[in-house]
This record gives C-alpha cells, structure tokens and sequence, in this order.
C-alpha cells in the first residue's frame, strides 16, 4: 500500500517518455515521408523502381459498386484512371488518382477481361473484351465464345466483333476468347485470342480483318503463343515498331514485327506474366503466378509486378525477389512476402505511380503502389 503513490509516478513518467518517443517518431515519419505514415506501409521493388504499398487507394463501397476480378485499368487524357471487371452490376469503374470513384457503368460485359486505350483526335475510345469465359456453355457443352467492343468513354458502343469463323478466319470448332486488344498508331488493331486458338489476330480502325498470325501449328516452334494473354505496341524505337505478345506458359514475352513475323523471345523463368504495358522506355507486366522455390512448380497466390528496360532486361520485381544475371542469364523470380494475389495487370500513371489489379483476389479493389 505504501508503495503505490510512487508506483503511479512512475508509470505516468514512463507513459510521458513514450508518448515523446511516439511523437517524436511521427514527426520523422511525417518529415521523411512528407506524410503521417502508417504503421503497416511497407516499401517494395529494387533499384529506382520502388514503391509504398496502399491497399485502401481505392474509395469505392463493396456494397454499391462490387467487383469480382479487377481485371486492367488504363489512364485517359483526362487524368482518369478507368477499370473492368467482370462484375455485371458495374462493368467499368472510373477513379480519380486519389480513389475517388468518379462514374461506374456497363452491364453486358459478363468476361470483361481486357480493357484499351484509343486516343483518336480529341477524344477517348475504348476497346473493352469479353473473353467469354464466364458467359456459360453453349448446347454443345463447349464454352461461349467472347466478344471485342468499342465504346466510348461513357459506354456508348461504336461497334462490336464476334467469332472470327463468321467471316472465314476460323474454323468453327476452334474456340474464340480473346483477352486483349492492342492500337497501333495508324489505327489497326490486334486481338489477343489468348484464352481461345493462341492467335494474335490484325484488323484495321475500321474492323476489316487483314491477318492473324501465332497459334499453336508454326513449323518453327518460336512463332507459337501458348496462352497469348496479352498483346502491345513497343515503339521504343520509332523507327521500328513491334509488337510484344505474352505467352504466358512459356514463361515469355514474344516480339514480332507489326505484320506478324517472329523477331525474338524475351525469357522470364518462374514468371507467368499477364499483358505487356508500356511506358516510356520500359515495359510493366502483372505476374499472376510464379513458381515455387522448393518444388519448381506452378503456386497459387503467387503473384507481383515486374519491370523490363528498354533493353528488356528486368530492373525490379515489386512483391517479388530482386532480379538476378549470371553470365548474362536471367535467374528464377519468385514471390516475396505476400502483398498479391495474383498481379494481372499494372496501370502506370502520370506521376509513375502504379495501380495493380489482380485476379481471384477475394473481391478487392486495386493496390496502389506509390512511387518513392
């Protein structure tokens, strides 16, 4: 009893010092990172390329504008950070780069999986595919095949494609859900049959089919996609543009020139990479699953971002170990810590910041990666 007066002293002394501490810590925090920091931020990626993770970017209400998959995401001229998913009640959801949901809309799209970019005089289009994957079967027991569309901005439809085998390209047993769309400079257009027959079909701005190339049955083995997931522009170089194709179980992005032929494959071992998005001089690609350190195979909740120079070397790997070369060969990648799910695609915006949307993630909005 005689003890406690002192005891009590002691305590609230201890109390004062460490609240002083706890101040004075934020203070640093706050003058380190020109903001209060929060105790769970965390800092990933290698070399100039790092980034602070921000899980809660996203202001969205689950329950007024849910998603399923946060499938891709593109940036407009207006600033707007515009995304599909493949939840019906709101196809496309339009933020600003705080996480302000500004617009949401679209309810056809049941397998929004791919969502473009049209820059075209003054104003935005966008080519939204549906792969089909979630559409049902058809009375043959066979998954429906998936749709391309142009739209605007604001959902008004300019047109929209269907199965190649309705103007002779395809044979009608072979399957059709393309997952990406790529627009050249001249206004053609390249459809990535990434979860059909692997071809990477060429149509021009108007939609008259010129060529498709890739597939599974090229007499040298390097000209085929397996899983052409995805498709870009590389015009890194002005004077030569190409095409890079994902083919995602190859571990691989494939370059070919703008009228189909093989130029080169650019290997990335353990990494499944979704589609390739370009910015600047470098390439970012979601990884939607690497392989395990241990076993060598596939994992799932695997997945991350990594980042190719203009030399198509990897610079860094945010949520993944640091790129390694012995004697020029790119080493095994693999997921470190447990930020994502699965990466599946990466928008970068204006100030280089990046917004990750993934797959088969619980129903959660996109991961902001705040560049420092």
């Amino acid at each position: 009893m005689d003890n406690q007066p002192n005891s009590r002293r002691a305590f609230l002394k201890q109390s004062v010092l460490a609240a002083g501490s706890t101040l004075v810590a934020s203070q640093f925090a706050i003058n380190i990172l020109g903001k209060a920091a929060s105790p769970d931020a965390q800092v990933i990626g290698h070399g100039a390329f790092r980034y602070r993770v921000n899980k809660s970017w996203s202001q969205a209400s689950p329950q007024t504008t849910p998603v399923l998959n946060c499938h891709e995401m593109v940036q407009d001229r207006k600033g707007r950070l515009i995304m599909v998913t493949d939840e019906v009640k709101n196809n496309i959801l339009i933020y600003d780069k705080s996480g302000k949901l500004l617009d949401s809309w679209g309810t056809r799209y049941p397998g929004g999986h791919g969502l473009t970019l049209s820059p075209e005089g003054e104003e935005d289009f966008l080519f939204i595919t549906d792969c089909g994957y979630f559409t049902g079967k058809d009375n043959k027991g066979q998954a429906q095949a998936g749709s391309v569309f142009k739209t605007t901005t604001d959902g008004r439809l300019i047109f929209a494609l269907g199965h190649p085998s309705t103007i002779g390209v395809y044979k009608p047993e072979e399957k059709f859900m393309p997952t990406e769309v790529a627009v050249a400079p001249n206004g053609d257009f390249y459809v990535a049959d990434g979860y059909g027959s692997d071809y990477i079909i060429q149509y021009n701005h108007r939609g008259q089919y010129i060529r498709h190339f890739g597939g599974h049955q090229n007499a040298n083995p390097e000209h085929n996609l397996n899983n052409a997931h995805g498709v870009a522009i590389d015009l890194r170089n002005p004077q030569q543009p190409r095409l890079v194709c994902t083919s995602r179980m190859d571990n691989a992005f494939k370059f070919f020139t703008m009228d189909g032929k093989y130029l080169e494959t650019v290997k990335l071992p353990g990494l499944y990479v979704c589609r390739p998005v370009m910015d600047d001089t470098y390439l970012y690609a979601g990884v939607c699953w690497s392989n395990s350190r241990e076993t060598g195979k596939r994992i799932d909740n695997s997945g991350f971002v990594t980042i190719l120079d203009r030399n198509n070397k990897v610079v860094s790997n945010p949520g993944g170990t640091a790129p390694e070369y012995r004697k020029g060969e790119l080493q095994p990648m693999f997921q470190e810590g447990n930020v994502f799910y699965h990466g599946h695609d990466v928008c970068v915006d204006n100030d280089k910041n990046l917004y990750v949307c993934q797959w088969n993630a619980n129903k959660t909005y996109p991961v902001k990666l705040e560049r420092v």
